[in-house]
């Protein structure tokens, strides 16, 4: 059984050094895993640690471009 706790998105920006909305956007488009706890997308660091480490934050792999 896995007692490692959930953060929240904001936890993880901090984490991460990235703003809220790209939290969510690499949730959305880029499969970056979260659970739906009530209402809150909730992260395990270690998935999203693992997530990082295999590619999934590259800029490269993001469908369309956001910022010009």
């Amino acid at each position: 059984m896995n007692t490692e706790p959930r953060v929240t998105a904001e936890q993880i920006t901090q984490h991460l050094g990235v703003v809220k909305s790209t939290v969510y956007r690499w949730h959305e488009r880029k499969a970056l895993s979260a659970h739906k706890i009530g209402r809150l997308w909730k992260f395990q660091l270690s998935e999203v640690d693992e997530w990082v480490r295999a590619g999934g934050a590259n800029e490269d792999t993001e469908r369309g471009s956001e910022q010009k």
